[in-house]
């Protein structure tokens, strides 16, 4: 036979090994339904998919959940040691979580390596998470060193993604505990099972832990409590997954334990009529749950789109009901499927009202368009929402570094105002518009001038140096927030269309019957009939659209066949503050833009920091004014990085708003 001495690395396991027997340890063994891990897990991971990336293993959240089991019952941390010949009982001070890590060589061989997560307890899941991941990486990396190695108070090791249901793993010298964790199946009984048999009969797979402990220092009563505590953290109890999707930011509540509903034939048929009603419950109030504030984490919920208010649980998540006008042509799905679309559609960064428009053409239009998996948009056009965000960005900066304490009035904070106005731009260049007509007010008036419009940044430099043309009807003195410009916008494509924004004066609204005047002339002078071949294109302050009447007014001449000129398209820009005033002491309604349903507008609520939603909902809103001639309301909610002005400071009337912008 060959024989090869052992170094480094697998001398010391074994080693270790050896010293592990002089260790007395006993096992306790105990069985747990991983049904709402499973399910919350699949949540985490989609939220992550659409956020910051990454993905979330079982590991992860057992791991979390033995640490909290450990803070919560301290003396599981504690372990034996002799001195000077005599039995001592070691408390540490913290919890560092050795991970028992199984790494494939090059040649094929196998090595373990057992490195530490230093202060567990200290950590939020989304902490532990980090370090968990960063402690793999340098194990794969050969990057470990002494000092990850050493304090390990006790250990995980993880045997289940090889088949093996559980394990009794070696207890190392000077640690209190391993926790083994088995493999996820069904019962045994249950292997050969349909999956439609499995769902029907509420059948969860089953994850099988073993505490292994020191049992000079531990009891049996102890480790049975400690593994009892494991399993009633997994069922989510004391808002364990709470925690986890806080620390995630994660801006839904998790799915919750609860026993299944026995049903017979009927009552299948009364759940099938309470999932239809679940989708319309989503139709109407999704927007409520919506992830659209980007300064402000808050987990959302409504009753009413909640699974358990409509009779359902979460055994019923993989079991098949009939879509009905829901999901396209698949006409069954599951419960679980259902709602990841449901999510997507009304729930992420976008929330949409349209249930109060009463023809329901228009709301099958919106549906059709609405409710589909989500899909990355292709990269080119990512590349072009981060050219638009850079040059929103550095015109901004500069201005704010040249011309220090000049009021300018600047989109900073809410930048996705310009990819946004040049999506409806190309949108109306590809459709052979004539022109597009913009109204505003003066916030970000420049940067739209000089990124939309085409007005050379030469000629707004020079306005800040206080060079106007006195030949021009400006040069009066007006001030260069408040100016008009021509121009001739260029998509992406090459595509082009004319594009104005009207002047206006600091009396905000104003603008707006006027605007809709000048749309409304050049379309009668270019005698199109039904065409409607000019956009006007409102941009509007979240304060004024709700608290000035000429808004409503305007509003409701829209339809009017004197008056009427094919759908404006409204951008509220929504940066949650009125001069010094806050939302909850400005208005009465939910949402800013609350008068727009009185004619029957869509309204598309979007968070400011996605700019990838800001975009489609920009290209959304152009189509629905191109097939309905109607108004639609774009509500971008974003936040003001400044004071009212470059002059203020907000610190003192905004606080707490501010404190969150630093942040």
């Amino acid at each position: 036979p060959s024989v090869t001495p052992l170094r480094g690395a697998p001398a010391r396991t074994a080693q270790n090994m050896d010293l592990s027997r002089t260790v007395p340890t006993a096992t306790s063994v105990r069985s747990v339904p991983v049904k709402l891990l499973w399910d919350n897990r699949i949540v985490i991971n989609n939220h992550l998919a659409r956020a910051r990336g990454g993905k979330v293993s079982f590991t992860h959240l057992i791991g979390y959940a033995l640490v909290r089991a450990l803070r919560e019952m301290p003396e599981m941390n504690n372990s034996f040691a002799e001195v000077d010949g005599k039995p001592n009982l070691v408390v540490p001070a913290h919890i560092n979580l050795g991970l028992a890590i199984d790494m494939k060589k090059p040649d094929g061989s196998r090595q373990l390596v057992v490195p530490s997560i230093k202060g567990a307890e200290t950590m939020d899941f989304a902490q532990f998470w980090t370090a968990y991941e960063e402690v793999v990486r340098k194990a794969r990396d050969g990057k470990l060193g002494v000092a990850d190695f050493q304090g390990t108070t006790c250990s995980l090791t993880n045997v289940g993604g090889l088949g093996t249901n559980h394990s009794v793993p070696r207890l190392m010298p000077g640690q209190s505990v391993i926790l083994g964790v088995g493999s996820m199946e069904y019962p045994p009984e249950y292997q050969g099972a349909s999956e439609e048999t499995l769902t029907r009969n509420a059948v969860s797979r089953i994850l099988t832990l073993t505490s292994t402990y020191d049992h000079r220092v531990i009891q049996g009563a102890q480790s049975g409590e400690f593994l009892r505590r494991l399993h009633q953290l997994l069922l989510g109890e004391d808002g364990f997954y709470d925690e986890v999707f806080r620390a995630l930011r994660v801006p839904y509540e998790p799915i919750h334990w609860s026993r299944d509903i026995s049903t017979n034939h009927d009552e299948d048929i009364s759940k099938q009529a309470r999932v239809l009603e679940l989708i319309h419950a989503y139709r109407v109030r999704g927007h409520m749950m919506a992830d659209t504030d980007p300064l402000e984490y808050r987990q959302r919920s409504h009753p009413d789109l909640e699974i358990e208010s409509h009779g359902l649980t979460l055994w019923d998540l993989d079991r098949e009901f009939a879509t009905g006008s829901f999901g396209g042509e698949a006409r069954f799905m599951k419960l679980r499927g259902i709602l990841g679309i449901l999510r997507d559609s009304y729930c992420r960064t976008i929330g949409i009202e349209y249930m109060h428009i009463q023809d329901p053409e228009q709301r099958r239009w919106i549906q059709e368009r609405v409710e589909q998996p989500h899909v990355k948009p292709p990269r080119e056009e990512q590349l072009r929402i981060l050219q638009k965000l850079n040059q929103a960005e550095a015109f901004e900066t500069f201005l704010q570094t040249k011309f220090v304490g000049q009021k300018r009035f600047s989109l900073e904070g809410s930048e996705t105002t310009v990819p946004v106005l040049d999506e409806i731009c190309e949108a109306a260049a590809e459709a052979r518009l004539e022109e597009v007509c913009i109204g505003m007010a003066h916030r970000g008036r420049l940067n739209v001038l000089a990124n939309i419009v085409g007005k050379s940044y030469d000629q707004i430099f020079r306005e800040f140096e206080g060079n106007i043309d006195p030949r021009t009807v400006q040069g009066s003195g007006d001030v260069k927030y408040h100016l008009g410009a021509d121009g001739e916008f260029v998509g992406g494509t090459g595509s082009t269309v004319k594009v104005s924004v009207a002047a206006n004066p600091s009396h905000l609204e104003t603008v707006d019957p006027v605007l809709e005047g000048i749309a409304r002339a050049k379309q009668d002078v270019l005698d199109r009939g039904a065409a409607f071949p000019v956009l006007p294109l409102l941009l509007h302050g979240d304060a004024a659209f709700a608290g000035q009447g000429v808004v409503a007014e305007t509003l409701n001449l829209s339809q009017l066949r004197g008056y009427r000129t094919g759908g404006t398209i409204h951008l509220v820009v929504n940066n949650q503050v009125g001069f010094t005033t806050s939302p909850a002491a400005s208005r009465s309604s939910l949402y800013c833009t609350d008068v727009a349903r009185m004619v029957q507008a869509p309204i598309f609520h979007v968070n400011g920091d996605d700019p990838e939603a800001c975009i489609r909902v920009a290209r959304l809103a152009f189509e629905y004014r191109q097939a309905f001639n109607k108004d639609v309301v774009i509500d971008l909610v974003c936040y003001r990085r400044r004071g009212h002005n470059e002059g203020d400071d907000p610190s003192y009337t905004q606080p707490l708003m501010y404190d969150l912008i630093e942040q």
